[in-house]
């Protein structure tokens, strides 16, 4: 295991925690009943909350969100439904400090104590839970993450989980003593995807201008809608599919936004067409707050329109 895949593992490690919020509160919200000061350690046989934890991390392995959901409390799940999908999908990722979907496997040591493995084509992590500590309705395991072609121990990483009793199941309360708040980070989650998505937006106006320009120098004319730019089903490239956009782009959504492209200033007196393109955002507030416009004249305006298309009156970005 390399230095670089080592500051990755720790960084998206403190990303999690980062995400999480201290909230004493919190345990009285999500427990149904008080915890006592008497710690229980789990035996072979009472496996409930390291089963749960289990297939916590198996589901974040392969990022299945209705898996994960199943762990969460209540109140956590229904603001898990509403984060963007790009932030469900980072969410399941840092669990198990792997980028992409990965193939989860479990197995259990004589103890009864399971193991995770995600396998993913670039690198694979095993997750080790430790026996669990029952307060009442809360328990706490101990988990240590390594790279599976690790012999050193330099890749190791080792957090505490919390889970919950709710309504006879166990679910995800907390990461180390910071507390899963879901609702509580909902805006601030909301408000970074939003500038993420501006920003993509703004560079899918000029991919679009530029593949506008290109098929006109090689077709001699502007195209009738981004469907013309995208990639053609098979075979080459023709003036129905030009290939110089990616399938989302050509069907008008991509990253929180949809497009608009529109043919203006053909004249019978010879004057050369004109296009603009439109970006606006596809739920208002959740995926995005400003409208973007790329004018006639290839500038662009951006300003906040409830939604709406925006205006050549807004003021121009650079």
């Amino acid at each position: 295991m390399n230095l670089s895949y080592k500051n990755a593992l720790c960084t998206a490690l403190f990303a999690v925690i980062s995400l999480l919020i201290a909230a004493s509160d919190s345990v009285a919200q999500e427990a149904s009943s008080k915890s006592t000061s008497t710690t229980v350690s789990e035996s072979p046989a009472a496996t409930a909350p390291s089963a749960a934890l289990r297939d916590l991390l198996s589901a974040a392995c392969s990022q299945s969100q209705n898996e994960f959901t199943r762990l969460l409390t209540a109140r956590n799940k229904e603001a898990f439904s509403r984060m963007a999908p790009s932030a469900r999908v980072a969410l399941m990722k840092r669990f198990v400090l792997l980028g992409e979907p990965g193939k989860p496997s479990s197995s259990t040591d004589i103890s009864g104590r399971p193991t995770v493995r995600c396998e993913t084509p670039a690198v694979s992590t095993e997750m080790q839970i430790g026996g669990a500590d029952v307060r009442d309705n809360i328990a706490f395991l101990p988990l240590e993450l390594r790279d599976t072609k690790d012999s050193t121990g330099v890749t190791v990483h080792q957090a505490t989980v919390g889970f919950v009793r709710e309504n006879g199941e166990w679910k995800l309360l907390s990461l180390g003593v910071l507390l899963l708040d879901l609702p509580a980070l909902e805006l601030e989650w909301d408000a970074a995807e939003m500038e993420n998505n501006e920003r993509s937006a703004i560079d899918s106006l000029k991919k679009i201008a530029d593949a506008v320009e290109s098929y006109r120098r090689t077709y001699t004319r502007l195209p009738q809608s981004l469907a013309n730019l995208g990639p053609p089903l098979h075979g080459a490239a023709t003036g129905e599919a030009a290939g110089l956009l990616d399938s989302d782009l050509a069907t008008e959504i991509k990253e929180g936004y949809s497009f608009r492209y529109v043919i203006i200033g053909a004249s019978s007196a010879g004057a050369e067409a004109k296009f603009e393109v439109a970006a606006k955002p596809s739920s208002y507030g959740r995926t995005g707050l400003r409208s973007f416009l790329r004018d006639s004249n290839g500038v662009l305006h951006g300003a906040d329109h409830q939604g709406a298309v925006g205006s050549i009156l807004d003021p121009e970005i650079k």
